[in-house]
């Protein structure tokens, strides 16, 4: 099965999960263990429908054959009323731990919060460090974001126009790493507080950022975002997609405008499109985390803390955050990189 039927077929999963088979209840003593499980059921909810969750459902139910345990995996294709419905549906189902990436965590704390009173909580992918959570698994997105802007200094060292496209900067993820990016292209330090206004060009020596377009996981509009960078400024020197979908969006827009190699592309993520691109040469390099392993450690740790292991048990470090780091990927290791994957996904 090829990696779009294998999304269709998560979001058909979506649909139907009233067949799923649910735990029992766990109280908010969950937070130090609760009771155990022989069997647990876990959730795991993404931010959207995407590639890179495809890959994080692999890794989320090798975890569970290796840890005897059930996980429902849940995409929201409409966003936060979605990923909201999903959230109350598992609590009330009584699973007995969840890992979520939240859409908007400043407005979802509350029903996080819930969340952790009536099960295990964890974040992966997209942190919410305000609400209870037990640990978050995912990388720094500041530092990755940071990782991409090298990317962006490598190719093109003369500077120029860019323009940056990401879904969404409610995330956590997206606002840190869009700001990583920015940072390392200006050459400033660190310093992941720091937050430039998306809807404000950006001037600075030989550097020109003309803007950071949002798409709201609508790919007709990501693909809209870039014609429309292109279109206001021909002399656009590259292009910076953050998301798994916007770099393969953005080759659509510049091959239909004739722009392939005229503009450099780099990326986020490991969308086939992408890597191919990297082989091609018409993608310069990509930032790529661990979603197998997220949803492979997500299930793992839950399950655990279900069976009455306590953080510190399953090596958690004190803070909470389980670091995955991110690589970047060039073409001298794409194929490696690539092999990689498709072992992690059953197809070789």
């Amino acid at each position: 099965m090829n990696r779009n039927s294998l999304i269709a077929a998560s979001v058909l999963l979506a649909s139907v999960l009233g067949c799923a088979k649910s735990g029992s209840n766990v109280s908010g003593s969950a937070k130090s263990g609760g009771e155990k499980e022989a069997r647990p059921h876990v959730a795991y909810i993404t931010n959207g429908v995407a590639s890179f969750w495809v890959i994080a459902e692999a890794g989320a139910k090798v975890a569970a054959e290796e840890v005897d345990a059930d996980v429902t995996v849940l995409m929201p294709a409409e966003g936060i009323s979605d990923q909201k419905r999903m959230i109350e549906d598992m609590i009330t189902r009584g699973v007995n731990g969840m890992a979520i990436s939240p859409i908007d965590p400043e407005n979802q704390t509350g029903l996080l919060n819930k969340a952790a009173k009536y099960t295990r909580l964890i974040t992966q992918d997209s942190d919410a460090p305000d609400c209870d959570r037990l640990a978050y698994i995912g990388m720094d997105n500041y530092i990755a974001g940071r990782l991409c802007g090298e990317l962006v200094l490598e190719a093109l060292p003369e500077g120029g126009k860019i323009a940056i496209f990401i879904g969404r900067l409610e995330q956590d993820n997206a606002r840190r790493r869009r700001q990583g990016v920015v940072d390392a292209i200006l050459e400033r330090s660190n310093d992941a507080s720091r937050f430039d206004p998306p809807d404000k060009a950006i001037k600075q020596g030989k550097w020109h950022i003309v803007g950071t377009y949002t798409d709201q996981f609508d790919r007709a509009q990501g693909k809209a975002n870039a014609e429309d960078a292109m279109s206001r400024h021909p002399d656009l020197a590259g292009m910076v997609g953050l998301f798994a979908y916007n770099p393969p969006l953005m080759l659509e827009a510049l091959k239909q405008g004739n722009r392939i190699g005229k503009i450099k592309v780099i990326g986020f993520d490991e969308a086939d499109e992408t890597l191919q691109g990297i082989e091609d040469g018409t993608v310069h390099g990509t930032v790529v985390q661990n979603p197998f392993e997220y949803g492979r450690q997500s299930v793992t740790l839950l399950a655990g803390l279900a069976r009455g292991k306590s953080l510190a048990d399953m090596n958690v470090p004190e803070d909470g955050f389980v670091n995955i780091p991110a690589r970047q990927i060039r073409q001298d290791n794409v194929k490696e990189f690539w092999a990689e994957l498709k072992r992690n996904m059953g197809d070789q």
